[in-house]
């Protein structure tokens, strides 16, 4: 995947319209009023929200960024403006005397938030002709545009704008809020989160259901595209006449996710407007969701800060460790493109040549190789007390950098036959000197028309003799 050149996109955006007000300051008593910590407040930073934080995402990558919205007459419109024109973004406000600039005010102390105030009045009643006919005076520059709704009633009716956009032939992407998705029909493409999604399309029971409740949404909506953003299950984007294009999760902690939605939409259609195919946008918006939850508040991401993610996640040792869900969602598409999926299993506590040797025979059964592994609790109970040296991260780490191994998976049972039984891999391997009959999953592996495969370890080579060698020296 390459980076896109940004300066090619021209970006119109339009919704609501916000001023983040974060006070901060230090914490070292209770109030003798409440029993509330008091926030001696010595600093405040003022960073515009809503729409306005997805045009500065937009405008930090490159794009050239035209925003549109309803604000106040007041001086928090008037700080809006102008942390929006610092970073080159057009602005194109409908001012409203008996309206207030939507604020929200967090006070933070040592990085946490204690408390928001929000400062809103809807503007759904507001008459928005002046804003549409802006809207139509911009529509031609444009190459793509963006909804931004967060129910605040900029786009209560967002109808008009879809129909000009589409007739001009533009692509409208729409980061959707409430229970009406109806009003975004006719769009190219929503992005809403998975509890936006459920709050209409209903709880999916498992994942053929949640992909059939995404295309029934995409089809009943006249959409090209959905892109649905899951948190620490990472995103999926479901297409007409395409499999479902899952991404998994990359951000490695997460300290804030206010905003991570905005990063989202912005860097999606930036990307697709400056050139990139939908599936790498999709690609782009995931690694920047990634990067801007390790930042504190509402936040952006550079597209120098996407070059660098691109080339640490193309180095990064544990890119195939997986969730169990997003492990099936794989499996799926690996067998879609005629792949022979081989599983197999254990603690690899301490990574040596016999389990190399043992992983690289395995790898040559198929095409995709799977390495379920237990965690911490589960390989106390099998090997006592002291074990696992490593924990499972680390251990699934070092395991996915091995050239051999493709997928990585924790289980916490003592056996591997549940998570077998649902992923039901082509080949299943066990190393040592079992019959098939005794290996876990096996049965269910081979009712499925799979095959299981026993592979000897290399002689004299163990993790227990390690420990025993080290202990040994340890102790001369």
């Amino acid at each position: 995947m390459i980076l896109p050149d940004f300066k090619n996109a021209n970006v119109l955006i339009v919704g609501d319209l916000m001023l983040d007000r974060y006070w901060g300051g230090s914490t070292g008593r209770i109030s003798p009023e409440a029993p509330v910590p008091v926030v001696n407040v010595n600093s405040s930073e003022d960073r515009p929200g809503g729409a306005a934080n997805v045009a500065i995402n937009a405008a930090m990558l490159g794009a050239r960024v035209s925003l549109l919205g309803l604000c106040g007459d007041d001086d928090n419109a008037t700080i809006l403006r102008q942390r929006l024109d610092s970073f080159g973004v057009n602005c194109h406000f409908t001012s409203v005397a008996e309206r207030d600039t939507i604020t929200k005010l967090r006070v933070m102390s040592r990085n946490q938030q204690l408390l928001r105030l929000d400062f809103e009045k809807s503007f759904a009643d507001i008459d928005k002709s002046a804003m549409v006919t802006q809207f139509n005076t911009l529509l031609a520059d444009a190459d793509i545009v963006i909804l931004s709704d967060y129910a605040k009633g900029a786009l209560a009716q967002p109808e008009p704008l879809i129909e000009a956009a589409r007739a001009a032939k533009k692509v409208v992407v729409v980061d959707p809020k409430g229970t009406d998705f109806a009003k975004y029909k006719g769009a190219t493409m929503i992005t809403p989160n998975m509890s936006e999604f459920c709050a209409v399309a209903g709880e999916p029971g498992n994942e053929d259901d949640l992909a059939q409740r995404a295309h029934q949404m995409k089809n009943d909506l006249m959409l090209d595209a959905l892109l649905l953003t899951r948190s620490e299950a990472g995103m999926t984007l479901f297409e007409s006449h395409r499999d479902a294009f899952h991404l998994p999760a990359k951000a490695k902690e997460v300290f804030d996710v206010t905003g991570a939605g905005d990063t989202v939409i912005s860097t999606l259609a930036v990307a697709y407007a400056a050139g990139a195919s939908l599936q790498d946008a999709c690609r782009l918006a995931n690694i920047a969701a990634s990067i801007v939850v390790g930042k504190l508040g509402t936040s952006t991401v550079t597209a120098t800060e996407l070059a660098v993610a691109m080339q640490e996640q193309h180095k990064n040792n544990d890119a195939g460790v997986m969730s169990e869900d997003q492990m099936a969602i794989a499996i799926e598409q690996a067998k879609k493109r005629g792949e022979r999926v081989v599983m197999t299993n254990g603690c690899f506590d301490i990574l040596h040549a016999g389990h190399v040797s043992y992983l690289q025979a395995a790898a040559k059964l198929g095409d995709r190789l799977i390495v379920a592994v237990n965690d911490d609790a589960s390989v106390t109970r099998l090997k006592g007390p002291g074990r696992p040296v490593n924990n499972v991260q680390r251990r699934m780490a070092v395991l996915a950098g091995l050239a051999a191994v493709d997928w990585v998976i924790p289980f916490s049972e003592d056996t591997p036959q549940r998570v077998i039984s649902r992923l039901l891999p082509d080949i299943l391997v066990k190393g040592g000197d079992y019959q098939v009959e005794q290996i876990a999953g096996g049965e269910e592996v081979i009712a499925n028309g799979g095959s299981v495969k026993v592979l000897h370890f290399e002689e004299g080579v163990s993790t227990t003799a390690i420990i025993e060698q080290i202990v040994g020296h340890n102790g001369e």
